[in-house]
């Protein structure tokens, strides 16, 4: 089976046209982790960018990459048509048998919608919802990608969809839906090392810093559990976005948390360095208050770690089944801190098992071979 994946490469999304290799969203990248175990299967992945960068032909044995310039004006002023006829031009080139979209955040769903092929697409994160969560009116981009999102669906022949939150966002909009978690990346599923014993406890908080993750209020939640005389230290990792309100505020208590000594703040990190965090760390607290499927869920039962979340998206369904799970409503913050009194003061034990659940699930091999049934099913039809 030959197949084209249209996705993002990050190298566009951040700017980083240098880069010598492509790289990706990490739920694609998990997926193509995947397809590498499938030897019957030939992956084409197109990605658009405003700039020539240096590509490899192949980025494993049955994955080619094809990467395309687009011109500024052929993006989202034009609705992306310099994207959608590029694509199609490549894609005459190739002949898969199907194409699949990876997520409605800018051209890629488009552009499997139109390419003139058996096609499906997948949402990582639900337009509509976002910008009705901003608040975004009339021409804003998230206003617009929600438009643009709309037009896909209806079009392409079907949808996968990572949870059923996912599921009963798009469900009026899709032709056909299929529910299919993100894979975590291989990475995730490597052997975890032995905890230092009698180390102080550690919790983090892994996302970037903004009122959908709540780390202002977590920060509260932790200034009390510390005025309370329980020793813990609390880790934020994630990008911090500099001159917005909500990110100044964090800014500012977490300077005076850090000089209490129970919060830390690290920062962005890369993959190796956040399983190296996970690794050291005890717990995982996690409280959106909107959130398709939430991967960092996954990949912290995945290391072993207990978990602390809010009751929304795909990270219900995620906890459902792993032991010593604990689950709360997004806002919700004396019930939370009411857990993780308890937890540490039992002496922070670990859930059972949660990891071997995580691999039967969400490795990748199993998600790739998920993907090929519904591809199969899509060309019969």
């Amino acid at each position: 089976m030959k197949i084209a994946l249209l996705t993002t490469d990050n190298r566009e999304h951040y700017g980083d046209h240098a880069h010598p290799q492509p790289y990706f969203g990490t739920a694609p990248e998990a997926l193509l982790q995947g397809f590498v175990a499938l030897p019957e299967v030939e992956v084409h992945i197109i990605s658009c960018l405003q700039k020539p960068v240096p590509s490899p032909e192949k980025i494993a044995p049955n994955i080619f990459f094809h990467s395309l310039v687009v011109p500024k004006i052929g993006w989202m002023r034009t609705f992306y048509q310099g994207c959608i006829r590029a694509t199609r031009k490549k894609l005459r080139e190739i002949q898969p048998d199907i194409v699949h979209g990876q997520g409605s955040e800018r051209d890629c769903a488009l552009a499997a919608a139109f390419s003139g092929f058996s096609n499906v697409v997948t949402i990582h994160g639900n337009m509509q919802a976002i910008a009705d969560i901003y608040g975004q009116g009339l021409g804003s981009f998230h206003w617009l990608a929600a438009k643009l999102e709309t037009v896909a669906l209806k079009k392409t022949g079907g949808v996968f969809c990572n949870s059923a939150y996912t599921e009963s966002l798009v469900a009026s909009r899709a032709k056909k839906i299929w529910r299919v978690p993100n894979a975590l990346r291989t990475e995730f599923f490597a052997p975890i090392p032995q905890k230092t014993p009698g180390a102080k406890p550690i919790i983090l908080n892994i996302g970037v810093i903004e009122p959908r993750k709540q780390q202002v209020e977590l920060l509260a939640v932790a200034r009390r559990l510390h005025e309370r005389g329980l020793k813990f230290e609390l880790q934020f990792i994630g990008k911090q976005t500099v001159g917005n309100a909500y990110s100044n505020t964090f800014a500012e208590q977490v300077m005076a948390a850090e000089k209490s000594g129970y919060v830390r703040q690290l920062g962005l990190l890369a993959t190796a360095q956040i399983i190296a965090a996970m690794d050291t760390a005890h717990a995982l607290v996690h409280f959106p208050t909107e959130e398709a499927f939430g991967l960092v869920t996954a990949e912290a039962l995945a290391r072993g770690l207990k978990y602390f979340g809010s009751a929304v998206g795909g990270g219900v369904e995620i906890a459902s089944g792993v032991p010593g799970v604990e689950l709360f409503p997004a806002h919700d913050f004396g019930a939370l801190e009411i857990a993780l009194a308890n937890w540490l003061q039992q002496g922070c034990p670990a859930p059972a098992n949660a990891a071997q659940i995580m691999r039967q699930r969400y490795h990748p091999e199993v998600i790739a071979r998920r993907h090929v049934e519904i591809y199969q099913e899509v060309l019969r039809r």
